[in-house]
């Protein structure tokens, strides 16, 4: 039998958060930066930054979503999920959101170890 794979592990900065409630449930809707720096042929440092859209549904092992703040570094593991809509313009366009199972704050000595 075939298996199938699909997780995600990100390691970065908090950026954007906005909680609300669905169905009596609480989730949390945020961003997470992440940066990876390589050098070019020519010696230049280059700093690669790409921003994820994560979701957190609250659970008994999900941290206090009043403790999130900007600028934190931040451990997620979860999936990466898609999904397409029109927008109101007519557009078809494509979502990209990872589904968070696992979120835990850093400290600076885990972050600085990425």
């Amino acid at each position: 039998m075939e298996q199938h794979l699909n997780r995600i592990e990100l390691k970065g900065r908090l950026g954007s958060i906005r909680t609300n409630e669905v169905n009596g449930t609480k989730v949390a809707n945020f961003s997470v930066i992440t940066e990876i720096l390589y050098k070019t042929r020519e010696g230049q440092v280059i700093s690669e930054a790409t921003w994820f859209n994560v979701t957190l549904w609250d659970s008994k092992d999900a941290p206090d979503f009043s403790q999130f703040a900007k600028g934190m570094p931040i451990h997620v593991i979860g999936r990466m999920r898609t999904y397409k809509y029109t927008s109101a313009e007519g557009v078809e366009k494509t979502f990209y959101e990872v589904l968070a199972s696992k979120v835990r704050f850093l400290d600076a000595e885990e972050f600085d170890h990425i």
